[in-house]
């Protein structure tokens, strides 16, 4: 297997800030509004700072080429989306994963995926939960491509990100022979 997934730790950050604006770039060379709020300079070294620090950033390497080719974030419940009926507490929640453009198409999203399902498993939580930009059907539908179900679609007017899905933790999409796994013998749980 030549992916291996470990902490992100602060000499990621330029990766980071590097695997962001790719993003944002290539979104907007779709055409697609989504993270066209910019993550720039300071305010977003220091996201990435404490997301590091908090222990809720990943990286992942790909072993045969020597390069990092994706990250993922875990974090708190977003509450201006998901509410105590939803048991907050029972889910593992996916933010800001990307995958470098020349590494697309390989499953790498998919992998993650379900390492954070094994992961939210490991737990004791029944769900990974991510949310999207509301316009951003592709997206959607590549989540749905990967056993999401959508939730519902909340529209708080000062956000742009709402469509809500999940995906039981039990639910892996690869084998055992195509897991991601960890870098080192250490655990990669965070802090949720």
């Amino acid at each position: 297997m030549p992916y291996v997934i470990e902490p992100a730790s602060p000499a990621d950050i330029t990766l980071l800030m590097s695997l962001r604006s790719e993003a944002e770039e290539w979104l907007t060379a779709k055409g697609s509004d989504q993270w066209s709020d910019r993550e720039t300079g300071t305010a977003a070294i220091s996201k990435w700072h404490a997301a590091i620090e908090e222990g809720r950033t990943w990286i992942v390497r790909d072993v045969d080429r020597g390069l990092s080719v994706a990250t993922v974030s875990r974090g708190p419940a977003d509450l201006d989306f998901w509410n105590a009926d939803d048991r907050p507490e029972n889910a593992f929640y996916i933010y800001k994963l990307m995958v470098r453009r020349d590494s697309a198409g390989l499953g790498i999203g998919s992998l993650i995926i379900d390492w954070a399902s094994r992961v939210a498993a490991l737990e004791g939580r029944e769900y990974v939960r991510i949310d999207c930009w509301r316009t951003a059907s592709g997206l959607q539908r590549y989540y749905e491509n990967l056993g999401f179900e959508h939730v519902r679609t909340e529209a708080p007017t000062h956000r742009k990100s709402g469509w809500l899905g999940q995906r039981s933790s039990l639910v892996t999409l690869g084998d055992d022979d195509g897991m991601l796994r960890p870098a080192s013998a250490e655990t990669v749980h965070s802090r949720a």
